[in-house]
């Protein structure tokens, strides 16, 4: 899972930069839309983690549409943080300890849509997770991972930060392996695509930090990606601080809503996804 420092930090420390609001805001339209359209209610998000920033509040939109939310974790420190972000944002959830990937704490067939975002990489045994989720969903299974055609993301493997991949199972990445795990599970592909496609290539860290490690010192441009008048906080949006800040970064969707294939879109998508449904059985 991220390292200790990166998620205790944002769990204090809101502001996350653009990308990740970015990322946040077309993640939670696109859960509005696939509740539209299959009309599920409840809902667990395992792992919680995945995405960078402020953990666990992937599910805020998904709640605030009255969906019952549980979310699940191994890290007893890092669940009770999310577990204070919920009550500071005002919203119900469960907050589930999960002491092993592979043994989720919830009977059969116990939520309408269980999903998680970036978060298979991390884990010791995904396909046990994978085969849990499947037994917990009545309805709907919704994976999404990192895109490693993606052009930032070779950059990042091959230049700024090659040191990365010792940290996770890069073998994840491959979502054409995850659906036919899933359909090998009994699950029906309802869909499958690529979401979180910005203008900017996907480095997974802050502008500022992306030039350092390119060599680039200078003062003037570094500063345009940091300080006081470069704030980007998804949770100054969900408390009312930014009520702007949604339509601020919607301008910088144009690529996303771009009426191409996905397969093409892939080449610069930052994440693909798979969606299906568990197979009813008489």
């Amino acid at each position: 899972m991220p390292s200790e420092p990166t998620w205790k930090h944002y769990l204090t420390d809101y502001n996350e930069g653009l990308g990740l609001v970015y990322e946040r805001f077309v993640l939670n339209d696109f859960l509005l839309y696939l509740k539209g359209q299959y009309g599920f209610h409840t809902v667990l998000e395992a792992p919680l983690f995945g995405m960078a920033g402020v953990s666990g509040i992937n599910s805020v939109w998904l709640a605030r549409a009255k969906c019952p939310i549980t979310v699940a974790d191994d890290n007893a420190e890092r669940l009770a943080g999310v577990e204070r972000i919920w009550g500071e944002l005002a919203l119900p959830a469960r907050f589930a300890q999960v002491e092993d990937w592979a043994k989720l704490p919830f009977e059969d067939a116990s939520f309408d849509f269980v999903w998680n975002w970036a978060a298979l990489w991390w884990l010791k045994d995904p396909d046990a997770l994978l085969r849990e989720l499947v037994r917990c969903t009545k309805k709907l299974i919704f994976v999404a991972v990192p895109n490693p055609v993606q052009v930032g993301y070779q950059f990042r493997k091959y230049v700024a930060e090659p040191e990365f991949v010792k940290e996770i199972d890069e073998r994840w990445t491959n979502i054409a392996m995850i659906r036919e795990k899933l359909a090998g599970l009994g699950v029906e592909i309802l869909a499958q695509g690529v979401l979180d496609v910005p203008p900017w290539p996907d480095t997974v860290m802050p502008a500022s930090e992306l030039l350092g490690r390119l060599g680039i010192r200078s003062q003037k441009l570094q500063g345009r990606f940091q300080g006081a008048g470069w704030k980007w906080a998804t949770m100054d949006y969900y408390l009312g601080r930014q009520p702007d800040l949604y339509d601020r970064v919607k301008k910088y969707t144009w690529l996303e809503r771009l009426a191409i294939p996905w397969q093409i879109k892939q080449v610069w998508a930052h994440h693909r996804w798979v969606l299906g449904r568990v197979k009813v059985t008489q």
